[in-house]
């Protein structure tokens, strides 16, 4: 008996070169509303603002970016206010928060919690966030035997992306093994 192991399933990818960004930012506020609608919470018009410039790229946005943005627009913007509607958008699980970066993304996968892996390119920024059950149980598993809860499970992968790949030749130390095969 052959059992097939699940492939990871991208929630959030990078985005191809004819992407429609506007729809892209469209249907991640849609499935934000449906989520908080189904959750019983309230998704402000600030706290939209927050999650719609959160998704305004596929790079990650630090918290002093987007609280330059919404001081032009509204004048009264502080931190506190732009931390805490991210501290909801997060505990909803509207968004991610990449420790290594110290940045946020939209989840690909809004409204509940869920395991995190993140391919973050090193070229040009850009995120994308995968769902890897088989190494999330993996982790639990091995967590477990040392008597340890996974509580949440965010891990991030530096790497480069297919379109900076092309756009620049690798050059270092494993660009000469690579070549030689």
């Amino acid at each position: 008996m052959t059992t097939s192991k699940p492939d990871a399933t991208v929630l959030r990818t990078f985005a191809p070169e004819r992407h429609d960004h506007r729809r892209c930012v469209s249907t991640a506020l849609s499935k934000a509303d449906a989520a908080c609608t189904a959750s019983g919470l309230r998704l402000t018009p600030l706290r939209r603002r927050v999650l719609e410039l959160v998704w305004g790229s596929h790079t990650p946005v630090k918290a002093y970016d987007l609280l330059a943005i919404l001081g032009r627009e509204r004048h009264q913007a502080a931190p506190p206010t732009v931390y805490r509607a991210l501290d909801f958008l997060q505990e909803a699980g509207l968004v991610h928060r990449l420790a290594s970066m110290n940045a946020f993304v939209g989840c690909g996968e809004p409204g509940g919690t869920h395991a995190g892996q993140f391919l973050i390119c090193s070229g040009c920024g850009t995120v994308a966030e995968l769902a890897e059950p088989g190494l999330s149980k993996t982790i639990a598993a091995s967590a477990e035997r040392l008597g340890f809860e996974v509580v949440r499970e965010t891990i991030e992968i530096e790497g480069v992306c297919a379109d900076c790949r092309r756009s620049k030749p690798r050059t270092g130390r494993g660009a000469a093994s690579t070549a030689a095969k």
